[in-house]
């Protein structure tokens, strides 16, 4: 079915309780194993039918913030979700104890029942007002920074289509640019610091309401990180801090050498050559053209997979007022259909973004059919390998996007690559320190933005108060809405570093183990699906340097001075 003729269903909180009440009862009462089978089949329909609606009303609602219906719609889920959570977790909890258990984990594993009982640490009908009020609180920061409205050259762009202007050729028209979109967070300092405070405090309030000593323990339980914990993220962001940021520190003097800027500033860093950033050679209708002919080629799979997302318009590319920001992939399960948003402001992160994002829509298509729905798509550590490794499948193809550009572009995905992961880290360790001290100032956070700063990118020099006075972060989305998340790119991208190494010696074989760790999507745990896809640990120490060493070997195999 096209996106657009799918139904607008809004959640009616009586009629799904009532569902969910009779599911559980034929569940209690269930004679024999195959009438509990049957029951389990049946909530397995209505969680179906549920994430149906609700993330059909979420994609509409990110697609044009300013609808007042679909925002209202929106609203209905924020409240409705929670309050339907406590009768969720009423029929797991019969679920966990039926006395089929055997035969049920015999047909579809225990995979599951470990993340009930994970639910059962994560939620109590107690906290119910709380997760309401939560999910406000994200809301009104996404209607925030989708609210920006800048003048500038002559239009009025919203903080996404502002972007392409950071990495102007020309030193003032990135300066002009800055100012607007970083002014913007400064003239919304105090909103921001609230809404972010509320949060921080909303949920520590959650973890204290469900024994937690803090948010930590429970933000890593809400991500269903089943087999690590903060203390080997901890070793992890130590790796990065050791064998990562120094390797960035010399890419970045190459960078100021090859720009002929000798006190570069931070805004200089996003224009990587005099010549120009590589741009795309067309439009976002361009893109997708290349992009079909790309995976037409890649593999029969992945050709049959594209065909399937551009016939029924399941993607929304470019970038316009009212929309919310950022990029993501989502899955509608009553369709079997993936869903592609971005914002494409003409630059070359509309190309990673495209990439990046099918690589998750392409996983959540092969993984149509596992029938736990929450075992379809991993956890998110792991659906960023899939959606970064494609990222480096799709090199063989820059030709089509970027044309004679296509070997800046790829010096520039790679450097950026390796690049991202202090930053990554900054943010995760930011995060700790926060929901450690949930009493702290939005000054002290700031502060703390500040210092981090100095540790994983001594590099930046800001000539902006906003960002002297560390307000960086408050742009990154996941700080607000997926606490702990952003570090999950950062192992991700050490894995698809792992896969480029791969691809590098043997494309074949590297694309026929990235299709098994696909077809396996979230059926077992981060580190058993990586052990079972035969990747490295990223948290034994020296992992990380391990893919880091060979690939700083191929950026110096470029002649990026002649870009």
């Amino acid at each position: 079915m096209k996106f657009e003729e799918m139904p607008v269903r809004i959640p009616d909180e009586k009629k799904i309780k009532a569902k969910l009440a009779k599911i559980k009862e034929r569940l209690v009462n269930a004679k024999d194993e195959k009438e509990a089978l049957k029951a389990v089949k049946a909530y397995f329909d209505f969680c179906d039918d549920l994430e149906t609606d609700t993330t059909i009303i979420s994609i509409k609602y990110s697609i044009n913030t300013t609808d007042e219906e679909i925002a209202k719609a929106n609203d209905v889920v924020d409240e409705v979700m929670p309050v339907i959570s406590e009768s969720i977790q009423d029929f797991e909890r019969a679920l966990f104890d039926s006395k089929f258990r055997p035969a049920i984990e015999k047909k579809y594993g225990t995979l599951m029942f470990k993340k009930i009982e994970v639910g059962f640490k994560t939620y109590s009908p107690e906290i119910i007002p709380e997760l309401v009020q939560e999910n406000k609180l994200s809301s009104e920061y996404d209607r925030l920074m989708a609210s920006a409205k800048l003048d500038f050259n002559g239009e009025v762009l919203n903080l996404m289509q502002i972007g392409k202007y950071l990495s102007d050729k020309d030193p003032e028209v990135r300066m002009a640019a800055a100012k607007k979109y970083f002014g913007f967070l400064e003239e919304n300092d105090e909103k921001i610091g609230q809404i972010y405070d509320d949060l921080v405090h909303v949920r520590d309030t959650i973890a204290h309401k469900l024994g937690f000593k803090n948010f930590v323990e429970l933000g890593y339980l809400r991500l269903g990180r089943l087999d690590y914990n903060s203390d080997l993220v901890y070793g992890y962001r130590e790796q990065i801090k050791r064998d990562v940021v120094p390797v960035v520190k010399k890419l970045r003097k190459r960078q100021a050498e090859r720009l002929g800027i000798k006190n570069p500033i931070w805004l200089d860093y996003n224009l990587e050559y005099l010549s120009g950033n590589a741009k795309p050679i067309g439009n976002t209708e361009f893109l997708v053209k290349s992009a079909t002919k790309m995976y037409e080629e890649m593999s029969p799979e992945s050709a049959e997979f594209f065909h399937f997302m551009v016939d029924n318009n399941l993607m929304d590319l470019d970038a316009k007022a009212g929309k919310a920001g950022g990029g993501y992939m989502t899955f509608i399960p009553r369709y079997k259909s993936p869903f592609i948003f971005a914002n494409s402001n003409g630059t070359s992160n509309d190309v990673d973004t495209l990439t990046h994002e099918v690589g998750h829509a392409f996983q959540g298509y092969l993984g149509a059919n596992i029938k736990v729905p929450g075992e379809r798509m991993p956890t998110l550590e792991a659906c960023e390998i899939d959606s970064m490794s494609m990222e480096f499948f799709a090199w063989p193809w820059m030709e089509l996007f970027f044309g004679d550009q296509a070997q800046k572009y790829r010096f520039s995905h790679l450097d950026g690559a390796i690049s991202f992961l202090p930053y990554g880290a900054e943010v995760d360790e930011f995060q700790h320190f926060v929901y450690e001290n949930p009493n702290a100032t939005h000054e002290e956070r700031c502060a703390y933005w500040a210092k981090l700063e100095k540790v994983y990118r001594p590099w930046v020099k800001y000539t902006l108060p906003v960002l002297k006075n560390g307000r960086y972060w408050m742009r990154q989305s996941h700080i607000f809405g997926s606490p702990f998340y952003y570090i999950d790119y950062t192992l991700a991208q050490v894995l698809a570093l792992q896969f480029k190494c791969e691809m590098d010696k043997n494309r074949e074989k590297a694309w026929k183990k990235y299709i098994k760790l696909l077809k396996m999507g979230g059926k077992y745990p981060f580190l058993e699906l990586i052990e079972r896809a035969h990747l490295r640990n990223p948290f034994i120490d020296g992992n990380i340097k391990k893919v880091i060493k060979p690939q700083v070997k191929v950026l110096n195999s470029f002649d990026d001075k002649s870009f």
